[in-house]
């Protein structure tokens, strides 16, 4: 016979003796949040009403965008040859031309004499300058387009550049010259661009006193001369008006202009930035801007909209890596972003910066850094890969809701040399980025070594010294006085 023992445990309390305890009950599923509830249809097939393209015979392109929304008429002239193009030693001479060419005004009316004439009918017909462009811009009602188009024409066509309106010009960029280390942000920014595409590089070099004295009124005439001609130009017009009698119109001013010399941009060499620290002391701030850059890339790169997505995930917006981890998680910086950046026919640059305080300049500097690296070695989860695809999706379509934004986004295209069929390509290109995409993008393009770190602060209030991120070059910023003066 087998003796059974039966053991009955008790748990006994402080109060005395208390009975075994209920399992927990499983906890009550809470209800869907109403908006999780909100059926969200996928996007549209992206295709905006594309604007009529005409090519002259002598070379001029046309593009015109009908749009009866409002009664008025919007046109432009893009002309190829930019602040790039200009002599090195005449920094400044496409500003100081597209600032001069319509102050002096015409041949047959002065610069202060249009201006009354188009404030007497909320028109404008103004110039500007670019980096690969300049450019004409008009706008009226449609009742005065061609009283203002005349004026337009007259200015393209026969400017009378004046002496005293180049040396009003002059004295204002004299007075940018003269302020331009007072900001901070603005040092950082400009020898960041320096750093990273070289000091000498037609796309960093700053204008000095001795390159816009430089400048003489021959210059404009030759600059003009040597651009203006019909097959440099692209003409675009949008507004409400007949697309027939528009072609027509245009057709009757810009058809007898010979055809001239195709404007050529000289080849420029990029080089990676060395890797380095580089500082600029300001006793007088209390904070600090930080620049991480090097060289990014252009947007016929097929691998530009893995890029895109990238830089979503890396700095898009406060859910993004950057600005959860260094402002929010590490409280570090006031802000913080940046990205890869692709333009057009030369390489962007990629650039991280972030404004904080002195104290915490090298602790933000290596967060920026870990981010970085954490490109690189950490694969996008899956939300984040459908977040930042929504959010670039959702923010393209925006950028092109409006058949003038199109039509500017098609002159942009034709002046590069783009397929027109560019931005429908966009949606379905961002669809099909992968994590591993991104991945395999950020280990090519992403190399630290080839990434410079700009500094501007108060270096008296730096705590860890800025050593401990490397080697530190000192820049001198001091800003060459104008020929002739006292050193």
């Amino acid at each position: 016979m087998k003796l059974v023992v039966l053991v009955t445990v008790v748990i006994v309390s402080a109060g005395g003796f208390a009975q075994a305890p209920k399992p927990a009950a499983a906890p009550k599923a809470q209800p869907a949040e109403p908006w999780t509830k909100i059926p969200i249809p996928p996007l549209h097939a992206f295709k905006p009403e594309q604007p009529k393209k005409i090519v002259l015979a002598n070379g001029l392109t046309i593009f015109l965008q009908e749009d009866h929304e409002l009664p008025f008429v919007n046109g432009s002239i893009l002309i190829r040859g930019g602040s790039r193009d200009e002599p090195a030693d005449k920094v400044g001479l496409v500003n100081l031309y597209a600032q001069t060419w319509r102050t002096s005004g015409t041949k047959s009316k002065s610069g202060d004499a249009l201006d009354e004439t188009l404030a007497l009918k909320a028109a404008d017909v103004e110039t500007g300058p670019g980096m690969a462009t300049t450019s004409l811009h008009w706008s009226s009602f449609k009742q005065d387009f061609d009283e203002v188009f005349s004026i337009a024409m007259e200015v393209l066509l026969h400017p009378d550049f004046k002496a005293e309106k180049l040396a009003l010009g002059k004295q204002q960029l004299a007075t940018g010259i003269a302020r331009r280390n007072d900001d901070a942000g603005g040092i950082a920014g400009r020898e960041a661009g320096m750093i990273a595409y070289g000091k000498d590089s037609p796309y960093a070099r700053p204008v000095e006193y001795a390159t816009i004295a430089a400048v003489q009124l021959s210059d404009l005439v030759a600059w003009h001369d040597k651009t203006v001609v019909p097959n440099n130009m692209i003409v675009a017009v949008s507004g409400d008006f007949d697309p027939a009698a528009m072609e027509a119109k245009l057709r009757k001013a810009f058809e007898p202009l010979a055809r001239g010399a195709d404007f050529k941009t000289s080849a420029v060499t990029f080089r990676d930035p060395k890797q380095a620290v580089y500082f600029v002391d300001k006793p007088d701030v209390n904070q600090s801007n930080v620049y991480i850059v090097g060289l990014g890339t252009e947007r016929s790169n097929p691998d530009y909209y893995a890029l895109t997505v990238m830089n979503e995930i890396f700095s898009g917006g406060f859910g993004s890596r950057l600005i959860q981890d260094v402002r929010t998680k590490q409280g570090l910086a006031y802000n913080v972003g940046g990205g890869y950046g692709a333009s057009y026919d030369h390489p962007g640059t990629f650039t991280v910066e972030a404004g904080t305080q002195s104290v915490h300049t090298v602790a933000t500097t290596k967060a920026m850094l870990d981010e970085i690296g954490l490109l690189k070695s950490q694969p996008p989860s899956a939300k984040e890969l459908h977040d930042a695809k929504d959010q670039i999706l959702n923010g393209f379509i925006f950028q092109y809701d409006s058949r003038e934004k199109t039509l500017n986004e098609q002159v942009v295209l034709a002046l590069y040399g783009y397929p027109p069929d560019f931005l429908e390509r966009f949606k379905d290109a961002i669809e099909k980025v992968t994590a591993a995409d991104v991945t395999r993008v950020a280990n090519k393009y992403v190399d630290v070594s080839k990434l410079a770190i700009v500094v501007v602060g108060n270096k008296s209030e730096f705590g860890t010294p800025l050593d401990k991120l490397g080697p530190v070059t000192d820049l001198d910023i001091t800003i060459p006085p104008p020929p002739g003066a006292p050193k």
